[in-house]
């Protein structure tokens, strides 16, 4: 009895943990709570930021990420609302910076904080390519991709211990899990895990620019300059924690006309 009790209550938290994705409606299973990843994700900007000081305010660039980033946010906000999922955003506080490091680079962590990096200006270009990128950021967060890829390796490597207990128990662990869940993870089996949650990234991303008044036909643009910068140096796709460039751009192109529904153009 007392074993079936445990998998009922196994069953239980699995369903209440289960939610759709925005925008894809793909069901996920996320079992740690939002708001611890999002207090993880204060430590680890916080230690960031402290060894890659952000570009002053005063900067061109600078002020660029920040107006899309904010101009996306809060078009993001409004669509949740509309969606009844405002819980996605829950405990964010939205935060767009730039630092000055020549890797081609970006990533939005829990709570909605954003790092662009000066090394991926080059194949933004302007402003619309910029929006691309953090769009796709911004995705990330608001699909929790990280929750799912940290759920998972608790599952694996750390056999299926909550959260509260692997940051007690194994807490180096758990913080380099942490910063796995939001960068290159290792073993093929992770790998495929990973592109899925890239793929979604970039539709997500795609209606989200176009939400913000940002033409979604640059984000075929931007990816065949990221190829053309790549040089052919691309590992193969099957190694490779991202779609391959010619599969970005063949499915973002497909997604232009769904995109196209949300566009609004800037004034």
């Amino acid at each position: 009895m007392i074993k079936k009790g445990v998998i009922v209550l196994m069953a239980a938290a699995m369903l209440a943990a289960c939610s759709s994705v925005p925008v894809t409606g793909r069901k996920q299973l996320n079992l740690l709570p939002e708001s611890q990843m999002i207090g993880m994700s204060l430590t680890a900007y916080s230690d960031f930021l402290s060894q890659n000081p952000p570009m002053p305010s005063s900067d061109n660039q600078t002020q660029m990420v920040q107006r899309i980033g904010n101009r996306m946010a809060k078009e993001v906000e409004a669509y949740l609302a509309d969606q009844g999922a405002s819980k996605r955003v829950e405990g964010f506080q939205w935060e767009f910076n730039l630092v000055d490091d020549p890797t081609i680079n970006a990533w939005c962590m829990p709570g909605g904080k954003v790092v662009v990096y000066t090394g991926i200006m080059k194949v933004a270009e302007d402003e619309e390519g910029l929006a691309v990128i953090m769009g796709h950021e911004i995705a990330h967060a608001i699909a929790r991709h990280g929750n799912e890829r940290m759920s998972q390796g608790l599952a694996v490597a750390a056999g299926g211990i909550t959260l509260a207990v692997a940051m007690n128990e194994k807490p180096g662990f758990t913080r380099d899990l942490f910063l796995q869940s939001y960068g290159l993870a290792s073993g093929l089996g992770v790998l495929a895990f990973s592109r899925k949650h890239e793929s979604e990234a970039d539709k997500m991303g795609l209606i989200f620019m176009a939400m913000a008044g940002y033409n979604p036909e640059a984000a075929p643009k931007f990816w065949e300059r990221m190829k053309a910068m790549s040089g052919g140096g691309a590992p193969p796709e099957f190694l490779s924690t991202h779609p391959s460039h010619d599969t970005r751009v063949e499915n973002l192109t497909k997604w232009i006309p769904e995109a196209k529904k949300y566009y609004k153009p800037s004034n």
